[in-house]
């Protein structure tokens, strides 16, 4: 007895995992098509205006009247009752936790690939939410090393003495990689992020990045000024991704004044409602 058509000319898995990464990437670079898109830009870029004008007159002051004062109280490098500390700070790397986030959406490619119809439309979108995380914390990385490496700031104690205006632009070295810190970047990147997609999780994730700065400057790994730099570079890195995907109704939508609100997205609830159903043809 002949399998029905539709069985026959099935794309095989393969085929089918290629296309549900076609499809994950074609959707990013698709041309903008949202109608309010220039209004959620000038409402973006009047926001990013106030946090930069806040934030430089935050990370002046304390660099004149805190950063001294500040890693002088710590505890030396490498005090061994910090093992605690150096083990949570771990949580607010980047590329653990970029690897974390690929990794999830690597996942969620090949389970939207087994399925079909209405189940893959939601892998589908677990998908595009976990594009959205992913790129949000890469491109707020990227431009923390890439004002890492111009500003040349060098980390705490660096040079024998607990020197703020340690500075050597274009020095490129781990050492000199203090401004801004890279693991506040990562988190603060990751805590708008969730909390645009997931509002009710906004609490636990911003809590999770402040407890990551505070690991670095207990550690002696960076100033309060460069936690201040980095939480202000991963949140404008992700207000951008999060732009990017409105304007393309990835995952969010623009409301008349230019706000941006995440459109409902697959819950555990709707998964398990679904696996527990035929999958459509």
């Amino acid at each position: 007895m002949s399998a029905p058509a539709e069985i026959q000319h099935r794309p095989s898995y393969p085929v089918q995992v290629l296309a549900v990464a076609g499809r994950s990437l074609a959707q990013l670079v698709r041309t903008p098509s949202h109608s309010r898109r220039a209004e959620a830009a000038r409402k973006m870029a009047r926001h990013w205006l106030y946090l930069a004008a806040t934030g430089a007159v935050l990370i002046i002051v304390l660099m004149l009247l805190l950063d001294k004062t500040e890693i002088e109280l710590m505890p030396p490098r490498g005090t061994p009752s910090l093992w605690p500390i150096r083990i949570l700070t771990d949580f607010g790397k980047d590329n653990y936790v970029l690897l974390a986030l690929a990794a999830a959406l690597a996942v969620v490619a090949l389970i939207a690939a087994a399925k079909h119809g209405t189940s893959r439309a939601l892998w589908l979108g677990l998908g595009t939410r976990l594009q959205f995380l992913l790129l949000s914390v890469g491109v707020s990385v990227l431009i923390g090393e890439v004002l890492k490496y111009t500003i040349g700031r060098g980390r705490p104690f660096v040079g024998g003495k607990a020197n703020p205006y340690n500075f050597i632009p274009f020095q490129g070295t781990e050492a000199h990689f203090s401004l801004p810190s890279g693991h506040a970047v990562t988190a603060f990147a990751l805590a708008f992020a969730v909390s645009a997609l997931w509002p009710r999780l906004r609490v636990f994730m911003f809590t999770y990045a402040i407890v990551i700065v505070l690991t670095r400057l207990v550690l002696l790994a960076h100033h309060p000024s460069d936690v201040v730099a980095g939480a202000l570079v991963g949140i404008v890195g992700a207000m951008a991704v999060r732009y990017w995907f409105a304007a393309r109704r990835l995952g969010f939508a623009i409301q008349g004044d230019g706000t941006i609100l995440a459109l409902p997205g697959p819950g555990l609830g709707r998964f398990k409602r679904v696996a527990h159903s035929p999958s459509a043809p």
